[in-house]
């Protein structure tokens, strides 16, 4: 199972365009708040593909929630955008909510930084910010789980 992810494309959408019509086989897309017009602008390239959106702090009266953990092939993933978890100071916060829910992916944005990560047990990811063309891939296998930043 691949997830494209997306965060802070900040009034960007082209690059989020690109990347879903890079990656028809993604089997779904998450977006991690900040622009969400701007995902709304995509969502009907993504007929067919399971769809979780959260909202960032910059989604001013947004409905949707600031996290979701969802499953994916039988993983949890925590999807936030950070910014309740204060992830400009670090991602201890995220990481231990991550874990008190079970997750075994933790997904958010904020930082506008690229990272993949995995410490004890948890695999962490920020896509970077959608707004200079940068997303994130994660591969659910049978094999193992991979999370990477393009």
């Amino acid at each position: 199972m691949r997830l494209l992810v997306f965060s802070d494309s900040h009034r960007v959408a082209g690059f989020m365009r690109n990347a879903v019509f890079d990656h028809p086989e993604a089997d779904a897309v998450i977006f991690l708040g900040d622009g969400e017009r701007d995902f709304e602008e995509i969502e009907n390239m993504l007929q067919g593909k399971r769809i979780i959106k959260v909202c960032g702090n910059c989604d001013f009266g947004s409905s949707l929630p600031v996290n979701q953990l969802v499953e994916f092939a039988g993983v949890k993933v925590f999807c936030s955008h950070g910014f309740a978890e204060q992830v400009k100071f670090g991602d201890e916060m995220l990481c231990e909510k991550a874990k008190s829910l079970g997750a075994r992916i933790a997904l958010y944005g904020h930082t506008h930084k690229a990272v993949t990560d995995f410490r004890d047990g948890l695999y962490i990811m920020n896509p970077g910010s959608a707004a200079y063309g940068s997303y994130g891939i994660v591969d659910i296998t049978p094999k193992g789980i991979m999370c990477i930043t393009v």
